[in-house]
């Protein structure tokens, strides 16, 4: 068993395969011992903010001074993180894995990029890119830009008070959802790291995956809403069990 946490199987692995595409989803989880808030812990964010008033179109037209006053808070937390050990394992199976290694994340920091992967699906946006509501233009917005404000006017259309952070809100549709699905379509081994397993469309990824023949694997603190649909399952800090599950898919490939 591995140190990290507690492991669990359902179904027999066969772990003398070679995974041609590997596809790893991650959300907050993974983030959380870099010092980024999660959403739906009992503390996390939702916990202190509505999120109707906050990560809503309909928030954004009522108060959006109290919207961009939310976000560039957020960006100026995950400006200063640094990537942990989950990140630059994850980084590591991309580099070393002889297939396909593509991962999915759910969360808007770029501490992904910053530990190295490459092949990354963003599909709720980045805190460093700001959107024009009025002309859906995109843009660079990093640590070096000045926070969005209402009195901002947006360079392409030269409206004022329209640029937004480019992240995906509450009924909002998520980013590049025919490359996730071409994904998931080709993968055989499906993993999820630090989700809570309750937000879709990305909680319907593990079952999408199975149904498609794909291994499915949690790792997280601990067991998400949808623990039953994973075919193994390692609870415990990312920073432990996602280098050790790692390390267990390399050394058995080689």
């Amino acid at each position: 068993m591995p140190t990290g946490g507690t492991t669990e199987s359902r179904a027999g692995f066969g772990w003398m395969q070679t995974f041609r595409s590997i596809t790893i989803l991650t959300g907050a989880g993974i983030s959380a011992e870099s010092g980024i808030a999660t959403f739906r812990d009992k503390d996390g964010i939702w916990a202190k903010y509505d999120y109707r008033d906050v990560a809503t179109p309909e928030g954004f037209a009522r108060n959006p001074k109290l919207v961009l006053d939310f976000y560039n808070m957020r960006r100026r937390v995950s400006a200063t993180a640094k990537p942990n050990a989950a990140h630059f394992a994850l980084a590591r199976l991309e580099r070393e894995h002889a297939g396909r290694v593509t991962v999915i994340t759910q969360n808007v920091d770029a501490l992904h990029e910053a530990a190295g992967t490459q092949n990354l699906i963003h599909m709720h946006g980045e805190h460093q890119k700001a959107l024009c509501a009025k002309c859906g233009e995109r843009r660079p917005w990093g640590p070096e830009y000045p926070d969005l404000t209402v009195e901002l006017t947006c360079p392409s259309c030269n409206v004022t008070g329209s640029l937004r952070p480019d992240v995906v809100w509450f009924g909002e549709m998520p980013y590049h959802m025919g490359r996730i699905a071409e994904e998931l379509a080709r993968t055989d081994l499906f993993i999820s790291i630090g989700t809570s397993g309750n937000v879709y469309p990305a909680a319907g990824f593990v079952a999408e995956a199975r149904d498609r023949g794909a291994h499915t694997v949690e790792l997280n603190l601990e067991p998400s809403q949808g623990t039953s649909l994973f075919d193994e399952a390692v609870h415990g800090p990312a920073s432990k069990v996602v280098p050790e599950f790692v390390e267990r898919v390399l050394s058995r490939a080689s």
